[in-house]
This record gives C-alpha cells, structure tokens and sequence, in this order.
C-alpha cells in the first residue's frame, strides 16, 4: 500500500498524526486521497449537515505601525499624508451599521501606534459596550504585547484590564508562521512566536476563547508549517482554549517581500493536512476572502465546516491588491451548492439561525 494512504489509514483510525508523516503528507501525499481523509474527520467532528458563517465587520482603529512588517502593504509611518486613528464617531456609526446588517461580532484590529495607550483602549472597549450589544471579538497578540509594554504591566494586568472593560475574546491575528526563522525574516520587529503563544495561553486561562491563524506563502517550507502545526496543537492540549483554526494565502501585492501567491492546490491540501493534525480543534476555516468564492467551497470538501465571515469591511488583504465582494445571499447560494445547509453562526460557534 501507499505510503501516505498507509498514513492517512493509520491517522483515521484514530492514531494522532506525527510530524514526520505530516511532512510526508504535504510532500507527497495525493491531493483526492487526502481531501477525502481531511472531510471524514470534518463529519465525525460535525456530523450535522450545516456549514457556518458569521456576520462582523473587521474595523481598522488605525493603519499607523511601528512594526512594519514585510508581508503587509496596510501599515503607514505616523508622519504619513494617509495614516489616521478612527474617530469615535466613525467607530460607533460603522458598529450601528454592522448590527442593522445582522452582525453579531466586530474585530478591532490596527498597527502599534506609538501614542495609543492602554487607556485608550479601555475607554473604546467601555465606549462600544454601554452602547452596543454585540461581541468584541478584537486585538491580535502582537498588539495586546504592544498595550502591555506601552503601559508597564505584565501580559495578564493588560488582558485582566482590557476583559473588564468589555473584550470578548482574542482573534488569532499576527500567527502569520509560529516559527522564529521565518518571522525573523518577514517580520523582524514583530513579537516571537513564542510570545503569541503566552498571550493565546494567557488570555485562555482567564477564560476567553480565541482562534488561532496561519498564513502561508511566504517561503517557508513545509516543516516549518509543520512547526506551526505543533505550537497550536500543544497548547491547545493544555488550555482547550482554541475555538478554530483559520489559515489563509499571502497576498503578495503592494508588499515589501513580494513573491507569488500559494497555489489553490497548495493551500487545500495544507488545509487537510491541518484537518488531520489539529485533532484537538473543533473547527477549521475556509478562506474565501483569498482564494476567492470557488476555492471557498472547495474547502468545504477538505476538512473545513466554516466559511468564516461575510466581511462588512476588510481592508488589510484589500491593500495587498486581493478583493472578493460577499453578502449574506451569495454566501448561503455558495453553501447550499455544495450540498451543506447554510447556518449563521455566532463567535462561539453556536447557530443562530439557518437558511
């Protein structure tokens, strides 16, 4: 029998996959065979017919960064013609539409301002709380470092404060990959992967869910992805704390490092790969905001039972030159051609309402 299907036999039968087989299956592993393998473990984990989206809107509170990290095209210097810090206006009219649209949830997300203090973002969090009832889903590891060192306190002060005022839970933004020598390379100034992680454990131990990302294609080898695979699935051993993993494409456009984007078949079967690893995580997403609505569905048919969101606003990818347009119509039309009952969901993966 075939080495990888030998593999992909062993891991369905319940034996957890290890690093060196992972390996094998990115390198050499057939694309149907391991689909097929990432979308049985997607029916044990669900076996109820839905696939799943949500309703938010990521809002950038500023697009000034002290980190300017290679890979993005969004950030700007503070002295730029075009770099800004929302007004609170701005904030609560864009937080009022995304609940007349149906949203649930909204992710604050910006660069490391200079001059943002912790502060600042407490009063947003109390701001947006005594006035909305939606779910502030917000700030990746990289920025709640960020607050922490601009304020003096310690990782758990910074998280403890920023829960009493109103946040949530803990995207997992600023993953990019959990490996020192490529994040060495394309973001030099940005926080270790292990310093993602302690904010990950640290925020999970005081009780809030998080997700955990992944983006490929910035000429890392499939070890290194490998690598990643491993720092969520320990973590996620010891806390529990992960409600999804969520991984996208580069999007090389207007960027410092440049390259080519990952191929759609690359990206799929990194996808199952990680269906198969990740036996830990409930959920796995598909990007539809970088490889558009096709290859969107298609994930659906290699491990992942999530769509993500519909996007009421998203900038960051926008700036590297990728935009997809969605709605909630053509988002259930998408899933409902795939066989799969379309569900919206909410940050906790709890299904609101189906179509």
């Amino acid at each position: 029998m075939d080495k990888c299907q030998t593999i992909i036999d062993r891991t369905l039968a319940g034996n957890r996959l290890q690093d060196d087989d992972a390996l094998a299956l990115l390198t050499e592993g057939d694309l149907p065979a391991l689909g097929q393998a990432a979308d049985t473990i997607r029916q044990r984990k669900h076996p109820e017919p839905y696939a799943t989206f949500i309703v938010d809107r990521n809002i950038n509170y500023t697009n000034v960064c002290k980190s300017q990290c290679k890979f993005c095209a969004f950030y700007r210097a503070q002295e730029a013609e075009d770099a800004y810090v929302l007004a609170t206006s701005e904030l609560y009219q864009k937080i009022d539409e995304t609940i007349a649209a149906g949203g649930t949830q909204i992710m604050l997300q910006g660069g490391l301002h200079p001059a943002l203090q912790l502060e600042y973002f407490e009063n947003m969090l109390r701001g947006i709380k005594a006035r909305f009832p939606i779910t502030i889903h917000s700030f990746s590891p990289a920025e709640i470092v960020h607050m922490a060192v601009q304020a003096g306190i310690s990782i758990e002060a910074t998280l403890r404060r920023l829960q009493l005022a109103g946040l949530d839970s803990l995207p997992g933004g600023g993953a990019e990959i959990l490996d020192d020598a490529v994040r060495q390379r394309v973001s030099p100034l940005k926080i270790t992967a292990n310093e993602w992680l302690d904010v990950m454990e640290t925020a999970q131990r005081l009780g809030m869910g998080t997700t955990a990302t992944m983006v490929i294609g910035m000429r890392e080898t499939y070890r290194q992805r490998i690598n990643h695979f491993r720092a969520i699935r320990e973590l996620q051993d010891r806390t529990g704390g992960f409600r999804a993993f969520i991984m996208w494409t580069f999007q090389p456009g207007n960027t410092e490092l440049g390259g080519e984007k990952a191929t759609a078949w690359d990206y799929l079967r990194t996808l199952a790969a990680a269906r198969l690893y990740l036996d830990n995580i409930s959920h796995l997403q598909g990007s539809w905001v970088t490889q558009g609505q096709s290859i969107g569905q298609l994930t659906l048919a290699f491990g992942a039972d999530d769509l993500g969101s519909i996007m009421l606003e998203e900038n960051v990818v926008r700036a590297a030159g990728t935009a997809y347009q969605m709605s909630i119509d053509k988002m259930t039309g998408l899933i409902r051609a795939t066989g799969k009952i379309p569900a919206q969901r909410n940050t906790q993966y709890e299904i609101l309402k189906t179509f």
